[in-house]
């Protein structure tokens, strides 16, 4: 899998949009305002995304392309190696992963009022 792929599948998540909030270099994902992933474009082989703390901890122990993101809280966000031994599709699981726990903490009106979100499954 490469940057451009994931940023084509992030895009395609429902209400997804992109911009670069800290520099020129690092991509974020957002959906609803709330960023659930993050590209660097001078170190194209990790993305960085959001994870339930106990769920981030596992991976971590099984997977050796998986460690806690750098420069972000490593209770809730980890950064996945792209080049590394992954499937594309246990990727894009951790990508919809990521973003089922950014919706869970939207508020339950904006939850309500665009149901495509909630409908996106792990």
């Amino acid at each position: 899998m490469n940057i451009e792929s994931v940023r084509e599948y992030c895009l395609s998540l429902p209400l997804v949009t992109e911009d670069f909030p800290f520099d020129e270099t690092t991509l974020a994902f957002r959906i609803m305002g709330k960023i659930f992933a993050c590209l660097d474009l001078e170190r194209p082989e990790w993305v960085t995304m959001k994870c339930n703390a106990d769920y981030a901890l596992e991976l971590r122990e099984v997977h050796p392309e998986i460690e806690g993101a750098w420069h972000w809280n490593k209770k809730y966000w980890n950064q996945v190696n792209l080049y590394g031994t992954l499937e594309d599709d246990f990727i894009l699981s951790l990508i919809r992963h990521s973003y089922s726990e950014v919706v869970k903490k939207l508020k339950k009106k904006e939850r309500l009022e665009h149901s495509e979100i909630t409908e996106v499954k792990e």
